[in-house]
């Protein structure tokens, strides 16, 4: 499992409608509203990093309202919680 955090700066106007699209996003498993220098945080997780790119270059940038984007690769879960069968894809 590949899992990425983007964070996403969204024009202000559209910040819940981008959220709500970000959420049908197949591979997108939250989305959180947050304070700070960023909008959004998105959590990504999917099968392959071939996955990953095709939905950061190809799906994320078909939203209306996204003005930037930085993208983390996670490289290591720490957590009391099983996530790969959480999110097992």
């Amino acid at each position: 499992m590949v899992t990425s955090i983007i964070l996403l700066t969204v024009n202000r106007h559209k910040v819940n409608e981008v959220a709500e699209k970000l959420t049908n996003v197949p591979g997108v498993t939250e989305v959180y509203s947050v304070s700070g220098n960023y909008d959004l945080v998105v959590m990504i997780r999917v099968a392959t990093n071939d996955a990953l790119a095709d939905l950061v270059t190809n799906q994320l940038v078909d939203i209306e309202g996204i003005e930037t984007t930085e993208s983390m690769l996670a490289f290591k879960a720490f957590s009391k919680h099983d996530l790969e069968n959480m999110f097992s894809v």
